[in-house]
């Protein structure tokens, strides 16, 4: 008999601490306060890029925690991929964005990415990916003088 009434007991402590927990029909999640960093997207692929052509990319991102983020240097995996990044603090709400350019000169694939190191409590590094194909660039056409029968010797041939 004790020890039904001892599960019983456990079992009203337990119940109690669950519906505390619940309200509205809503588990509570404790929110952490400070910055978390939020990306619309990690990866970036070019496709197919002509050799010497514009390699910038745009990485969009959100502060969406309660504190200032803050940026450190992104480490890039080689030299020919840059990141221009904001240097002052991206305010809880405030959309910022990453830049980073590939240096479209090297022909073939590339798969290149960037480290961003942050304050943010989510993640204190993300990374981004670049990838795509670099190819050469079409050779120009030469233009091609179309005869609309109004040439001078056709005029001659027409009027004889």
């Amino acid at each position: 008999m004790r020890k039904i009434i001892f599960f019983v007991f456990l079992l009203m402590i337990g119940l109690s601490v669950q519906s505390q927990q619940i309200k509205n029909g809503k588990q509570q999640v404790e929110k952490k306060n400070g910055p978390v960093i939020t990306f619309k997207k990690t990866i970036h692929d070019y496709g197919k890029i002509y050799y010497g052509s514009d390699g910038k990319c745009v990485f969009e991102f959100t502060n969406t925690g309660n504190e200032p983020l803050i940026l450190s240097k992104p480490r890039s995996s080689c030299g020919c991929t840059v990141p221009t990044w904001p240097k002052e603090p991206i305010l809880p709400g405030e959309t910022s964005k990453i830049v980073v350019t590939y240096n479209t000169r090297h022909m073939g694939g590339f798969n290149k990415t960037v480290t961003v190191y942050s304050n943010a409590i989510n993640k204190k590094s993300v990374l981004l990916r670049i990838k795509g194909e670099v190819i050469p660039m079409p050779k120009e056409m030469v233009p091609v003088k179309k005869d609309n029968g109004m040439s001078p010797i056709n005029k001659k041939s027409k009027e004889k």
